[in-house]
C-alpha cells in the first residue's frame, strides 16, 4: 500500500481520483483515474491510441515498423485485439511463437513507450473468421458469450494462457498495458455472470489496470456502466460515417459522433472511433479512405474532443493489414483489410496520417486538455458559424471549437468571435471553409510563453537550448493572428515570410497569412526567446516530434522519423526518405547523424541545423515467367480420408439429410473440403441435388464418376437468419448412360469454406451455422450413400492452421517452395476443378531500403475462376476473377527471400481458353530507411 499512498500524494488536483487495485511493493507505477482522465503516478494521461491487428501482419519485424509509424504520428498508445482462433487450432492446443508471439508484440510496445489497451475478447469480431473464436468452438456444447459450462471451460483456458502474458506487461510492472478491455460490443443476449467472470479471471491473473468495455449500440442495451458485470471505465464505439464507401460525399449518416459519458466517476472513452471503413459495396479501399479522410477527421474528431471532453480514444483502424490465409469473415470483407486507414496495407503513409499527426501532436502536447469542463464558448457574429468550448478548471486554459452550424455546409465563412479569454475580452477574426473545423486555444502557458489567443491551431511546441519553438498552422491562404503576453515590449525579428507585429499594453499581436512557412523570433519582454513557426496544414504535416532524454526535438524534411537520440553535441536519427530532400532539426546539438551516417549541416538564423539526405535507389523487379502446371484430379489420393457417419451435431441447425457432413464435426475448419460418397447405382438416376453452406461468395463443385456436373454458390449467413431448410441448393442432371445398374458410383464434391460467421448477437444459430455439405439426394435412387471427408489439418507450425485448407496439393505440400515433382508446361486452357501453377523468381533489393511489394492480377475478362496465392508457402489471399474489387495483393517483407516461389491453386467452375491471367510484381513503396529491419 505504500506505493499507492505515495501516488495519492502526487495527485494534487486529482483528489477525487479512483485508484485501481494497488500494485505490490517493488513494482514501478500506479494507474488511476477520475472523471477526467487516466493518470500514471498522478500525472494525467491523454490516451490517443490507434488500432493495430498483429494477426493481419504475419511478420514480427514489421510490427515494430507499424508501431513506430503509429508513435511518430503523435499517438500515445495502441489498441490491440488478441485473436483466440489465431492461436488455437484445437482444444487445449495453443501457439504463442513466431507470427503469434504476443509477448514480443507487447515487449515492442514497451520499448517504444506506447501505452497498450489489451483487448483479449474472448470475442473480438474484427471482421475476422468467427469473430476471433476458434472454429472448434462450434462443436462445443453451450451458447458462446454466456456462462454455459462448455463455453466457460473453453474461454477460461484461452484467458489462462493469455492473461499472464498481458499481466507482466502492465504499466504497474514497468510495461505498457494501461487498460484491459473485456469482451467486445456485448449488448444483446447478455449474461452478467459471464462478464463478472471475465473480470474476475483478469484480476486473478494479476491484471491490476482499469478494466474497460466498448459499448456499440446505445439506447437501452447493456453498456456495463453499472450492475453485475460492470466495468470500471465503460466506453463507446462511434462510426458516424457508416460504411458506404461508394458515396464518399456522405456526411455523418449515423449521427454527430459525440462520445457519450457512461459513468460520472470515469473518463469519457471513445474505444473505437471510426478511422476507416469496411468496403461493403466493393468500391475499393481508396474510396473508403476518401469517405473517412482529412475533412471528416477534422470535423468529427475535433468536434468530439470538445463536445464530449473525452481523454481516452481508440481509432479503428490506424493500420488495417491483410486477412491472409483463411482469416476473413465470410460476409463483407475480402483478403485486404486496408480499411481505408491512415497507414495503408502496404505500410505507406497517407493524407489521413498527416491529419492524425496534426491532431495527435496537439492532443499529446497541450496538457490542460486532459482535464476540462464545459465552458461558455466565444460568440460568433455570424450565426452560420457554431462554437463550442471547454476549459481546464485549474489553469483556466480555454479550447474553442469553430465550425459551420450546418455540418454539411460548403460555404467559405468569415466572421469574428467575441471571446472572453482568461487574459481579457477580444474580437478574434476566424474563417471556416466548408466542412473544416478548428480547435483554438486561449489562456495557455505555452512553454515559457503566455498565449493569449490564436486563430491558428497549435501543432506542438518544444524547449530547445533555453528557448521555445512552437509550430502553429492554418488552411493555406487563410488569415492568421496570434497574441502573446509580455511584461514589456519584446524584439520581433521576422526570419522568413511576411508577418506584421504590433504591441499594445502587454499584448504582442502577430498578423500573417498561412502560406509556406513563416519564421518569427521573439526575444526580450521578460520571457525566454521564442521561435514561432507559422505554416499551412501541409507544412505542419512535414514536422516530426521525437522525445529524447535531453528533451523533445523537432525534425522536418524526412518522410518519417522513427527515433531520435541526443549524444553529446550530436543528434542521432533513424529516419526514412522517399526522395532526396533537405532535413532540418531543432535540437540542442551541433552535429547530425541519420541512418548511421554523419550529415554535413549548416546553422540557420533561427538556430536550427539544415543538411541534405539522399533518396532511395531505384528498384528493378523481375517478370514472372516460366510457369509450371500440375493438375489435381477430383478427390485424388487414398490417404487422409475419414468416414463421415455422424448422426448428431452440436450445431442448432440440423442437416437436411444424414449423416451429418458438417466439416467442423470432423475437425476440418478452414478452406476447401473434399467429400467422396459411394453408392450402388440403379441406372435410373436422373439428378443429384446438393445443399452446401460456404459463406458469402463461396462455391462448390460436383463430379459423378469423374464426370463434372457443375457448380453452385453455397449458403450464406443469411440462411441462418432465419434458418433456411434448403440453403445453397444446386440441381445437377445426371448424363444419360453415365451410371450402370449394380455398379458402384462415386459422387465427389469440393466445398469451399469462406470462413465462419461472427457472433455479434451472441446467438448460437448464427455463430454455429455449419460449413460443408448440408444435404445430398440422388433422384431415381434410394440407395444409401457412404461418405468420406478430407479437409485441412494443422500441419504447419510456422504459418499456422489458418494458412491452408484441404486441397490435395495443400496436404501434399505443393504450395511450399522446393521440389519440382510432376510439374509440366501449362496446357493453355482452364478446366473445371483444381489446377496448380508455379513459378520462381529472384529478388535483388537494395540494402537499407524498405521496399514494399505486391502481386497484381491483370485479367481482361471474367472466366469464372479463383486462385489461392501462395508465396514461399504463405497463403496471402484469394483472387476472385470477375467477382471482387481486389486485384492487388500485398506481400509482407518477411515472407520474401532472395529466391522465391509463387504458387497459385486455381479453382475453375467452367472451361475457358487460356491459363490464368497475367500476374506481375509491383512496387507499393520504396524508402531509404532507418528501420532496424525491414523484413
Amino acid at each position: 500500500m505504500r506505493l499507492l499512498a505515495v501516488a495519492l500524494l502526487l495527485l494534487g488536483s486529482l483528489a477525487a481520483i479512483t485508484p485501481v487495485v494497488a500494485a505490490p511493493a517493488g513494482e514501478r507505477h500506479v494507474v488511476s483515474y477520475d472523471r477526467y482522465s487516466l493518470a500514471v503516478d498522478g500525472e494525467r494521461v491523454m490516451l490517443w491510441s490507434g488500432e493495430f491487428h498483429y494477426f493481419r501482419l504475419p511478420d514480427p519485424e514489421l510490427w515494430r515498423d507499424v508501431l513506430e509509424k503509429i508513435r511518430a504520428a503523435g499517438f500515445s498508445g495502441v489498441s490491440l485485439y488478441f485473436h483466440w482462433g489465431y492461436h488455437s487450432p484445437a482444444p487445449g492446443v495453443y501457439d504463442f511463437t513466431g507470427v503469434r508471439d504476443v509477448d514480443r508484440l507487447l515487449r515492442t510496445a514497451d520499448e517504444l513507450g506506447l501505452y497498450v489497451v489489451a483487448r483479449p475478447g474472448p470475442y473480438i469480431n474484427a471482421e475476422t473468421s468467427g469473430g476471433g473464436f476458434p472454429a472448434w468452438l462450434k462443436a462445443v456444447p453451450g451458447r458462446a458469450r454466456s456462462g454455459d459450462p462448455g463455453y466457460t471451460a473453453a474461454y477460461r483456458e484461452w484467458l489462462g494462457r493469455l492473461n499472464p502474458i498481458i499481466a507482466r506487461h502492465q504499466v504497474s510492472r514497468g510495461g505498457s498495458v494501461i487498460a484491459y478491455n473485456v469482451e467486445n460490443e456485448y449488448a444483446v443476449n447478455v449474461d452478467p455472470a459471464y462478464m463478472r467472470d471475465l473480470r474476475d479471471q483478469a484480476r486473478a491473473a494479476g491484471i491490476d489496470v482499469p478494466i474497460v468495455h466498448n459499448n456499440c449500440c446505445g439506447g437501452d442495451l447493456a453498456n456495463w456502466s453499472s450492475g453485475p458485470g460492470a466495468v470500471q471505465i465503460p466506453g463507446v464505439d462511434d462510426y458516424p460515417q457508416s460504411f458506404d464507401c461508394g458515396d464518399p460525399d456522405t456526411w455523418g449518416p449515423w449521427g454527430e459522433g459525440v462520445t457519450r459519458r457512461l459513468r460520472d466517476d470515469a473518463p469519457v472513452y471513445a474505444v473505437e472511433y471510426q478511422a476507416g471503413a469496411i468496403d461493403l459495396g466493393g468500391a475499393g479501399y481508396d474510396r473508403c479512405r476518401e469517405l473517412t479522410g482529412p475533412t471528416y477527421m477534422k470535423a468529427f474528431y475535433k468536434n468530439n474532443v470538445i463536445a464530449s471532453g473525452a481523454t481516452m480514444f481508440g481509432y479503428y483502424m490506424t493500420y488495417g493489414g491483410t486477412s491472409w490465409g483463411w482469416l476473413p469473415q465470410p460476409n463483407d470483407v475480402y483478403t485486404s483489410y486496408d480499411y481505408g486507414a491512415a497507414i495503408t496495407e502496404s505500410r505507406q503513409l497517407t493524407a489521413k496520417y498527416d491529419e492524425f499527426k496534426r491532431q495527435g501532436y496537439f492532443m499529446t502536447t497541450v496538457a490542460p486538455l486532459t482535464k476540462t469542463d464545459e465552458a461558455t464558448p466565444p460568440a460568433p457574429a455570424d450565426p452560420a458559424v457554431r462554437t463550442l468550448a471547454r476549459a481546464n478548471p485549474d489553469t483556466g486554459t480555454q479550447f474553442a471549437l469553430v465550425r459551420q452550424a450546418d455540418r454539411a455546409g460548403t460555404a467559405d465563412l468569415a466572421t469574428t468571435l467575441d471571446w472572453a479569454t482568461p487574459d481579457g475580452r477580444y474580437q478574434v477574426p476566424v474563417r471556416v471553409n466548408g466542412r473544416d473545423a478548428k480547435i483554438l486555444v486561449a489562456g495557455y502557458d505555452l512553454g515559457g510563453q503566455r498565449l493569449v489567443w490564436s486563430n491558428s491551431e497549435i501543432l506542438t511546441h518544444v524547449e530547445v537550448s533555453g528557448r521555445d519553438v512552437a509550430v502553429l498552422y492554418g488552411r493555406d491562404g487563410e488569415q492568421g493572428s496570434t497574441v502573446l503576453r509580455y511584461r514589456s515590449e519584446p524584439t520581433v525579428t521576422v526570419l522568413d515570410g511576411r508577418v506584421r507585429a504590433s504591441y499594445d499594453r502587454g499584448d504582442l499581436r502577430l498578423d500573417y497569412d498561412h502560406t509556406g512557412l513563416a519564421r518569427v523570433l521573439v526575444t526580450g519582454g521578460g520571457r525566454r526567446p521564442l521561435l514561432l513557426l507559422l505554416g499551412t496544414d501541409e507544412t505542419a504535416a512535414g514536422f516530426w516530434r521525437q522525445d529524447t532524454a535531453a528533451g523533445p526535438v523537432l525534425v522536418r524534411g524526412t518522410s518519417l522519423v522513427r527515433s531520435a537520440q541526443v549524444r553529446g553535441d550530436r543528434l542521432v536519427l533513424r529516419a526514412d526518405t522517399d526522395r532526396a530532400s533537405e532535413v532540418e532539426v531543432f535540437a540542442p546539438v551541433r552535429r547530425l547523424t541519420v541512418g548511421g551516417r554523419p550529415v554535413p549541416v549548416r546553422a540557420t538564423a533561427g538556430g536550427s541545423l539544415v543538411g541534405s539526405l539522399p533518396g532511395p535507389r531505384e528498384v528493378r523487379l523481375p517478370e514472372l515467367t516460366d510457369w509450371r502446371y500440375r493438375p489435381e484430379a477430383p478427390g485424388t489420393g487414398e490417404s487422409g480420408w475419414t468416414t463421415a457417419d455422424r448422426t448428431t451435431t452440436a450445431s442448432p441447425i440440423r442437416p437436411k439429410t444424414l449423416p451429418v457432413l458438417y466439416a467442423d464435426e470432423y475437425g476440418h475448419h478452414n478452406g476447401n473440403v473434399w467429400y467422396r460418397g459411394r453408392f450402388t447405382a440403379t441406372g435410373a438416376e436422373r439428378a443429384v441435388t446438393v445443399n452446401a453452406i460456404t459463406g458469402k461468395r463461396g462455391i462448390y463443385l460436383v463430379w459423378l464418376d469423374g464426370r463434372y456436373l457443375g457448380s453452385a454458390p453455397g449458403g450464406t449467413q443469411a440462411d441462418a437468419e432465419p434458418v433456411n431448410p434448403d440453403p445453397g441448393r444446386g440441381d445437377f442432371p445426371v448424363p444419360a448412360g453415365l451410371l450402370t445398374a449394380g455398379r458402384r458410383a462415386t459422387l465427389t464434391v469440393l466445398v469451399e469454406n469462406m470462413g465462419h460467421n461472427d457472433d455479434w448477437t451472441a446467438d448460437d444459430v448464427r455463430h454455429k451455422q455449419p460449413r460443408g455439405l448440408f444435404g445430398v439426394t440422388v433422384e431415381g435412387s434410394t440407395a444409401p450413400i457412404s461418405w468420406q471427408i478430407r479437409g485441412s489439418e494443422p500441419m504447419d507450425g510456422e504459418r499456422g492452421p489458418m494458412n491452408t485448407g484441404g486441397l490435395y496439393g495443400e496436404r501434399a505440400g505443393w504450395h511450399l517452395p522446393g521440389g519440382d515433382g510432376d510439374w509440366r508446361r501449362p496446357p493453355g486452357v482452364l478446366s473445371p476443378g483444381v489446377s496448380w501453377y508455379r513459378t520462381r523468381f529472384r529478388l535483388d533489393l537494395p540494402a537499407g531500403q524498405d521496399v514494399s511489394l505486391g502481386l497484381r492480377f491483370t485479367d481482361t475478362a471474367a472466366r469464372g475462376y479463383r486462385a489461392l496465392i501462395f508465396v514461399n508457402g504463405w497463403n496471402l489471399g484469394q483472387y476472385l476473377d470477375g467477382v471482387g474489387p481486389q486485384r492487388e495483393f500485398v506481400v509482407p517483407n518477411g515472407v520474401l527471400r532472395e529466391h522465391n516461389t509463387l504458387t497459385l491453386a486455381v479453382i475453375a467452375t467452367e472451361a475457358a481458353r487460356g491459363d490464368p491471367g497475367a500476374v506481375g510484381l509491383v512496387i507499393l513503396g520504396n524508402h531509404r530507411t532507418g528501420a532496424a529491419a525491414v523484413g
